[in-house]
């Protein structure tokens, strides 16, 4: 059973930053080739903040570049991203994501992690 355990949301100012961290964990030894974090604001469409593939790539929503910093430790199965000069746009519902190879491509999601920005 695979299971995403997402951490490090909360409130803050405007300005401010968060670290949300992502332990993936499972019965057996998995091979991830995508992982990273999407959002959702209220009355919004699921959208992408950040993914970072096994060879390291990593990709960024254009209203996320150079504000949030996503990086993995592969011994930990562990995601992170650092939100800095976060703003109330970023208000959301933040959830981990993973595309793990078993065959078949298989994609999971965390039970997201709530972050508020205040003006």
């Amino acid at each position: 059973q695979v299971q995403l355990v997402e951490s490090g949301g909360g409130l803050v100012q405007a300005g401010g930053s968060l670290r949300l961290s992502c332990a993936a964990s499972s019965g057996e030894t998995m091979s991830i080739r995508t992982i990273g974090w999407y959002r959702q604001a209220p009355g919004k469409q699921r959208e992408l903040v950040a993914t970072i593939v096994d060879g390291g790539s990593t990709n960024y929503a254009d209203s996320v570049k150079d504000r949030f910093a996503i990086s993995r430790d592969n011994v930990k199965n562990t995601v992170y991203l650092q939100m800095d000069s976060l703003n109330p746009e970023d208000t959301a519902v933040y959830y981990c994501y993973m595309r793990v190879w078993r065959g078949v491509f298989t994609s999971y999601w965390g039970q997201g992690t709530q972050v508020t920005v205040s003006s």
